[in-house]
Protein backbone atom coordinates (compact mmCIF):
# COMPACT_ATOMS: atom_id res chain seq x y z
CA UNK A 1 0.00 0.00 0.00
CA UNK A 2 3.14 2.39 0.27
CA UNK A 3 4.99 1.43 -2.53
CA UNK A 4 4.86 5.02 -4.34
CA UNK A 5 3.86 7.36 -1.74
CA UNK A 6 5.79 9.96 -0.32
CA UNK A 7 6.76 11.13 2.64
CA UNK A 8 8.26 13.81 4.52
CA UNK A 9 10.57 13.00 7.91
CA UNK A 10 11.54 16.19 9.64
CA UNK A 11 15.06 15.83 11.81
CA UNK A 12 15.62 12.63 9.60
CA UNK A 13 19.87 12.84 9.12
CA UNK A 14 20.28 11.04 12.50
CA UNK A 15 18.40 9.09 15.14
CA UNK A 16 14.37 8.16 15.47
CA UNK A 17 13.81 10.55 12.21
CA UNK A 18 16.45 8.37 9.85
CA UNK A 19 15.41 5.08 11.49
CA UNK A 20 11.97 5.93 10.31
CA UNK A 21 13.29 7.39 6.82
CA UNK A 22 14.51 3.81 6.45
CA UNK A 23 11.38 1.89 7.59
CA UNK A 24 8.93 4.05 5.34
CA UNK A 25 11.91 3.34 1.93
CA UNK A 26 11.76 -0.06 2.95
CA UNK A 27 8.20 -0.18 2.23
CA UNK A 28 8.76 1.58 -1.09
CA UNK A 29 7.62 5.11 -0.11
CA UNK A 30 9.81 7.89 -1.50
CA UNK A 31 11.44 10.08 0.82
CA UNK A 32 12.20 13.56 1.55
CA UNK A 33 15.06 14.23 4.46
CA UNK A 34 15.39 16.79 6.80
CA UNK A 35 18.28 18.07 9.18
CA UNK A 36 21.61 19.54 9.95
CA UNK A 37 25.09 18.14 9.86
CA UNK A 38 27.92 17.71 7.41
CA UNK A 39 27.14 17.79 4.26
CA UNK A 40 29.27 14.94 2.50
CA UNK A 41 27.44 12.34 4.91
CA UNK A 42 24.02 13.14 4.40
CA UNK A 43 24.36 13.05 0.73
CA UNK A 44 25.75 9.53 1.76
CA UNK A 45 22.58 9.01 3.66
CA UNK A 46 20.40 10.12 0.97
CA UNK A 47 22.36 8.00 -2.09
CA UNK A 48 22.05 5.08 0.04
CA UNK A 49 18.41 5.37 0.61
CA UNK A 50 18.04 5.56 -2.91
CA UNK A 51 19.90 3.04 -3.55
CA UNK A 52 19.25 0.23 -1.37
CA UNK A 53 15.66 0.75 -0.97
CA UNK A 54 15.30 1.78 -4.98
CA UNK A 55 12.81 4.92 -4.64
CA UNK A 56 13.53 8.82 -4.64
CA UNK A 57 15.09 10.78 -1.96
CA UNK A 58 15.94 14.36 -1.74
CA UNK A 59 17.15 16.36 0.85
CA UNK A 60 16.06 19.59 2.26
CA UNK A 61 18.23 21.93 4.50
CA UNK A 62 15.14 23.82 6.39
CA UNK A 63 15.86 25.14 9.43
CA UNK A 64 12.62 24.09 11.58
CA UNK A 65 12.52 27.42 13.63
CA UNK A 66 11.62 29.16 10.61
CA UNK A 67 7.88 28.82 8.64
CA UNK A 68 9.25 30.01 5.40
CA UNK A 69 11.76 27.33 5.52
CA UNK A 70 9.01 24.60 6.44
CA UNK A 71 6.84 25.60 3.71
CA UNK A 72 9.99 25.31 1.25
CA UNK A 73 10.40 22.25 2.50
CA UNK A 74 6.83 21.02 1.97
CA UNK A 75 6.99 22.49 -1.55
CA UNK A 76 10.11 20.81 -2.78
CA UNK A 77 8.83 17.29 -1.75
CA UNK A 78 5.68 18.55 -4.01
CA UNK A 79 7.98 19.26 -6.84
CA UNK A 80 10.37 16.65 -6.81
CA UNK A 81 8.03 13.58 -5.16
CA UNK A 82 4.63 14.42 -6.51
CA UNK A 83 3.19 15.24 -3.48
CA UNK A 84 3.02 14.78 0.48
CA UNK A 85 1.05 11.54 1.63
CA UNK A 86 2.97 11.07 5.07
CA UNK A 87 3.84 13.90 7.41
CA UNK A 88 6.34 12.48 10.25
CA UNK A 89 7.13 15.39 12.35
CA UNK A 90 10.51 14.52 14.43
CA UNK A 91 12.65 17.08 14.73
CA UNK A 92 13.57 17.87 17.54
CA UNK A 93 16.04 20.05 20.31
CA UNK A 94 16.38 19.52 23.94
CA UNK A 95 17.75 21.24 27.39
CA UNK A 96 18.36 21.19 30.44
CA UNK A 97 17.94 23.55 33.16
CA UNK A 98 16.26 24.72 36.55
CA UNK A 99 13.26 27.32 35.35
CA UNK A 100 15.01 29.90 37.29
CA UNK A 101 17.76 29.11 35.29
CA UNK A 102 16.33 28.06 32.06
CA UNK A 103 17.65 30.68 28.92
CA UNK A 104 14.87 32.58 27.77
CA UNK A 105 16.35 31.66 24.18
CA UNK A 106 16.56 28.09 24.56
CA UNK A 107 12.82 28.46 25.64
CA UNK A 108 12.13 29.76 22.47
CA UNK A 109 13.96 27.46 20.19
CA UNK A 110 12.75 24.43 21.70
CA UNK A 111 9.21 25.59 21.61
CA UNK A 112 9.92 26.41 17.86
CA UNK A 113 11.54 23.43 16.97
CA UNK A 114 9.47 20.71 19.09
CA UNK A 115 6.15 22.59 18.31
CA UNK A 116 5.36 25.35 15.99
CA UNK A 117 7.07 23.19 13.18
CA UNK A 118 4.34 20.38 13.69
CA UNK A 119 1.96 23.14 13.54
CA UNK A 120 3.93 24.62 10.02
CA UNK A 121 4.67 21.75 8.63
CA UNK A 122 0.98 19.90 8.93
CA UNK A 123 -0.79 23.44 7.90
CA UNK A 124 1.43 23.61 4.23
CA UNK A 125 1.09 19.43 3.91
CA UNK A 126 -2.47 18.89 4.40
CA UNK A 127 -3.97 20.48 1.45
CA UNK A 128 -1.34 18.45 -0.45
CA UNK A 129 -3.38 15.45 1.06
CA UNK A 130 -6.67 16.47 0.73
CA UNK A 131 -5.94 17.40 -2.57
CA UNK A 132 -5.49 13.09 -3.00
CA UNK A 133 -8.14 12.21 -0.97
CA UNK A 134 -5.37 10.43 1.15
CA UNK A 135 -2.86 11.16 4.33
CA UNK A 136 -1.00 10.42 7.46
CA UNK A 137 0.67 12.37 9.94
CA UNK A 138 2.43 11.23 12.18
CA UNK A 139 4.09 13.37 15.47
CA UNK A 140 7.02 12.21 17.56
CA UNK A 141 5.89 12.93 20.51
CA UNK A 142 8.04 11.54 23.68
CA UNK A 143 6.32 10.07 27.49
CA UNK A 144 7.58 13.71 28.18
CA UNK A 145 4.19 14.41 26.56
CA UNK A 146 2.34 12.81 28.99
CA UNK A 147 4.64 12.95 32.43
CA UNK A 148 7.36 15.69 33.68
CA UNK A 149 10.65 15.22 34.41
CA UNK A 150 12.48 18.43 36.24
CA UNK A 151 15.00 20.87 34.24
CA UNK A 152 13.20 19.87 30.97
CA UNK A 153 10.12 22.35 31.30
CA UNK A 154 10.51 23.77 27.55
CA UNK A 155 10.71 19.93 26.29
CA UNK A 156 7.67 18.95 28.40
CA UNK A 157 5.56 21.66 27.84
CA UNK A 158 6.69 21.58 23.58
CA UNK A 159 5.62 17.35 23.95
CA UNK A 160 2.37 17.91 25.80
CA UNK A 161 1.62 20.53 23.05
CA UNK A 162 2.14 18.15 20.25
CA UNK A 163 -0.48 15.88 21.73
CA UNK A 164 -2.96 18.45 22.06
CA UNK A 165 -2.18 19.67 18.34
CA UNK A 166 -2.42 16.10 17.30
CA UNK A 167 -6.07 15.31 18.94
CA UNK A 168 -6.62 18.63 17.02
CA UNK A 169 -5.92 17.73 13.58
CA UNK A 170 -7.31 14.73 13.89
CA UNK A 171 -10.46 16.25 15.01
CA UNK A 172 -10.51 18.60 11.74
CA UNK A 173 -9.65 15.41 9.51
CA UNK A 174 -11.42 12.86 11.16
CA UNK A 175 -14.09 12.14 7.71
CA UNK A 176 -11.61 11.75 5.28
CA UNK A 177 -8.75 9.35 4.50
CA UNK A 178 -6.42 11.52 6.53
CA UNK A 179 -5.01 10.58 10.22
CA UNK A 180 -2.79 12.32 12.67
CA UNK A 181 -1.64 10.30 15.54
CA UNK A 182 1.87 10.75 18.00
CA UNK A 183 4.24 8.31 19.30
CA UNK A 184 5.59 8.85 22.44
CA UNK A 185 8.68 7.05 23.20
CA UNK A 186 10.36 6.61 25.95
CA UNK A 187 13.94 6.82 26.42
CA UNK A 188 15.72 5.91 22.84
CA UNK A 189 19.28 5.67 22.26
CA UNK A 190 20.35 8.35 20.22
CA UNK A 191 22.45 11.47 19.29
CA UNK A 192 19.91 13.32 21.13
CA UNK A 193 19.71 11.75 24.56
CA UNK A 194 23.56 11.33 24.49
CA UNK A 195 23.32 14.62 24.40
CA UNK A 196 21.02 14.66 27.72
CA UNK A 197 23.03 12.08 29.21
CA UNK A 198 26.12 14.61 29.42
CA UNK A 199 23.68 17.54 30.69
CA UNK A 200 22.15 15.53 33.30
CA UNK A 201 25.73 14.57 34.24
CA UNK A 202 26.61 18.00 34.99
CA UNK A 203 23.36 18.65 36.54
CA UNK A 204 23.77 15.84 39.24
CA UNK A 205 27.78 15.50 39.46
CA UNK A 206 28.02 12.02 38.54
CA UNK A 207 29.58 10.05 35.90
CA UNK A 208 27.56 9.17 32.55
CA UNK A 209 27.56 5.50 33.56
CA UNK A 210 25.39 6.48 36.70
CA UNK A 211 23.19 8.92 34.69
CA UNK A 212 22.02 6.01 32.61
CA UNK A 213 21.20 3.62 35.00
CA UNK A 214 20.03 5.75 37.94
CA UNK A 215 18.81 8.68 35.73
CA UNK A 216 17.56 8.32 32.32
CA UNK A 217 16.46 4.70 32.54
CA UNK A 218 15.26 5.12 36.15
CA UNK A 219 11.70 5.63 35.16
CA UNK A 220 12.01 3.59 32.45
CA UNK A 221 10.32 -0.34 34.10
CA UNK A 222 11.92 -2.32 31.21
CA UNK A 223 15.73 -1.37 32.22
CA UNK A 224 16.45 -0.34 28.47
CA UNK A 225 16.60 2.06 25.61
CA UNK A 226 13.88 1.71 22.57
CA UNK A 227 15.08 1.24 19.55
CA UNK A 228 14.66 3.55 16.72
CA UNK A 229 13.45 -0.15 14.91
CA UNK A 230 10.64 -0.04 17.23
CA UNK A 231 9.47 3.45 16.55
CA UNK A 232 10.38 2.81 12.51
CA UNK A 233 8.13 -0.17 12.49
CA UNK A 234 5.25 1.45 14.54
CA UNK A 235 5.40 4.30 12.26
CA UNK A 236 4.56 1.90 9.35
CA UNK A 237 1.71 0.36 10.65
CA UNK A 238 0.24 3.48 11.26
CA UNK A 239 0.68 4.82 7.83
CA UNK A 240 -0.58 1.29 6.44
CA UNK A 241 -4.34 0.37 5.49
CA UNK A 242 -4.65 -1.50 9.18
CA UNK A 243 -3.96 2.11 10.50
CA UNK A 244 -6.38 3.77 8.94
CA UNK A 245 -9.06 4.01 11.72
CA UNK A 246 -6.52 5.39 14.34
CA UNK A 247 -6.65 8.67 15.23
CA UNK A 248 -6.17 11.07 17.87
CA UNK A 249 -4.42 8.64 19.89
CA UNK A 250 -1.02 9.06 21.61
CA UNK A 251 1.17 5.53 21.51
CA UNK A 252 3.26 4.93 24.44
CA UNK A 253 6.30 3.05 23.14
CA UNK A 254 8.39 3.54 27.18
CA UNK A 255 9.00 0.31 28.47
CA UNK A 256 5.98 1.14 30.94
CA UNK A 257 7.23 4.46 31.99
CA UNK A 258 3.48 5.61 31.94
CA UNK A 259 1.82 2.80 32.95
CA UNK A 260 2.37 3.43 36.65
Amino acid sequence: MLKGRSAVITGSTSGIGLGIAHALAKEGCNILLNGFGDATEIEKIRAELANDFKVKCVYSPADMSKPADIRAMIALAAKELGSVDILVNNAGIQHVAPVPEFPDEKWDQIIAINLSSVFHASKAAIPLMRAKGWGRVVNIASAHGLVASPFKSAYVSAKHGVLGFTKTLALETAKEQITCNAICPGYVRTPLVDKQVDDQAKVHGIPRERVIAEVILKPQPSGRFVEVDELGALTVFLCSEAGKSITGTSLSVDGGWTAA
